[in-house]
């Protein structure tokens, strides 16, 4: 069981990506990349919340399907739950997330690294936001099966942070710690985000650093969204084995989503 929660909460803050035609900028360039990465992305300070498209607000049923999973320092090195999520390959899960507009005002610039600039007047004054206890919730019971889940809670000052609690005294704390995004086209979006986590239970804590590289792109003509999106676990400097791996990946994970609006 320790190691299905490990390998699960590799994906859980999977926020969903699309690869597109045509790509411009660093994570743009990164994503084409994979499975080579061997640093990570190119980050601002995370504050304030991510800010995404007009178009991704509402309610999606979320077809999730695990396409690639590589080990970049295998055998010498595979972080734990690695082997064990290869129950997920080619396996479509469905789950259902929300973006809805910001509760409070937020700043769409912080965490933008330098593309803020195309923002719309609406996404400055009614910015979109992922509703993360909605969604930590429905993909958590959508891989671990009822009852295993007992809240998602963030922090009301710092929508960054995040509180998981399980049964057995189990929790995991995530707290995002570095962003950016880019914005490709009108129905393109690319963000990355990099999280501290920290898993506990029964007095063993487990630490690592997780990226969500994710891109989304509208399809004109259904109003659906792609995604390809990519997670890659990183060490912690307090892990033993931290500098044989430094900046490069332990684990990645390829995903290809599709986003359909649910009525409301």
């Amino acid at each position: 069981m320790k190691r299905l929660f490990r390998g699960f909460w590799v994906t859980v803050l999977l926020w969903m990506a699309i690869a597109t035609p045509v790509w411009a900028g660093p994570l743009g360039d990164r994503l084409e990349q994979f499975p080579h990465w061997d640093s990570k992305p190119p980050v601002m300070a995370a504050t304030g919340d991510l800010v995404y498209p007009d178009w991704m607000e509402g309610t999606w049923e979320v077809t999730s399907t695990l396409e690639d999973m590589v080990a970049p320092l295998a055998p010498d090195l595979v972080t734990p739950g690695f082997e064990g999520n290869r129950q997920y390959l080619h396996q479509p899960i469905e789950f259902e997330v929300r973006f809805q507009p910001a509760s409070e005002w937020v700043l769409p610039f912080q965490g933008d690294s330098g593309w803020s600039w195309g923002k719309t007047l609406n996404q400055i004054l009614n910015p979109i936001v992922a509703d993360r206890e909605f969604n930590g919730s429905h993909i958590a019971s959508a891989y671990l099966g009822e009852g295993v889940l007992r809240s998602v809670k963030v922090d009301p000052d710092d929508p960054n942070r995040q509180i998981i609690r399980f049964g057995s005294d189990r929790q995991l704390v995530s707290l995002v710690t570095g962003r950016a995004t880019e914005n490709p086209n009108d129905n393109d979006f690319i963000s990355t985000e990099v999280a501290q986590q920290v898993f506990r239970s029964q007095g063993q804590i487990y630490l690592n650093e997780v990226e969500t590289t994710t891109a989304y792109h509208r399809l004109s003509k259904t109003g659906e969204v792609e995604a390809d999106q990519i997670t890659a676990i990183y060490l912690s400097p307090q892990d033993p084995e931290y500098f044989r791996a430094i900046s490069t990946p332990v684990a990645l994970y390829r995903y290809q989503l599709l986003l359909s609006l649910v009525d409301e």
